[in-house]
């Protein structure tokens, strides 16, 4: 059976970190299947269709290339649930993982149709410095039907907050910074680029 990543992200923007996780994925899964969307949690800055391009220079950016990372702007939605229906539509007889931060175990149990989503999905948790993963929220996750499994990866101790925030452009691949440049995505980054 095939194996497939789901990799949903703000992507706002997408960083050095989404780049390592998502190139991890790619050695551990027959494919990832990657998109941008609006966290209903999170304040977003960037339209969408922006943060899906640069989700598109990103992986473009791998190397040496992966041939099966593929982003999928029509999967985004709000709601995992949504995306995970399109993704089965799509791929009928693929085992899905949906790989979430470990950020998000807590806000996992308040998800849009939570019961139905552990059905439809397994969950691989990637650690993220700062977010320790208690015990005691996997087991509430498993207690609603969740297979869940911690991925043998730290993601990178930067963010996209970082970045809006801090300005600091190592946090992001070079063709992402000079997307965001060029389509002023981040008022303040023109700023700094002026002072520098």
């Amino acid at each position: 059976m095939r194996q497939i990543a789901l990799f949903g992200t703000s992507a706002d923007p997408p960083t050095a970190a989404h780049q390592t996780i998502i190139h991890w994925l790619s050695h551990q899964y027959d494919f990832v299947v990657v998109w941008a969307s609006d966290n209903p949690f999170k304040q977003h800055q960037t339209p969408l269709e922006h943060r899906a391009a640069m989700l598109h220079l990103l992986i473009s950016d791998i190397q040496p290339p992966r041939h099966n990372i593929g982003v999928y702007p029509d999967l985004s939605s709000p709601r995992a649930l949504v995306t995970v229906e399109k993704v089965r539509e799509r791929w009928p007889d693929a085992e899905l993982t949906l790989v979430i931060g470990s950020d998000l175990i807590d806000q996992l149990p308040r998800w849009y149709q939570v019961e139905q989503l552990v059905q439809l999905t397994r969950f691989l948790v990637i650690p993220r410095p700062g977010y320790s993963i208690d015990e005691s929220q996997l087991e509430k996750l498993r207690q609603l039907g969740a297979t869940v499994a911690i991925a043998n990866l730290t993601g990178l101790p930067v963010s996209s907050t970082t970045y809006r925030t801090n300005h600091n452009p190592d946090i992001v691949p070079p063709p992402i910074e000079a997307y965001i440049h060029r389509e002023h995505l981040y008022p303040c980054q023109d700023t700094v680029h002026e002072n520098s």
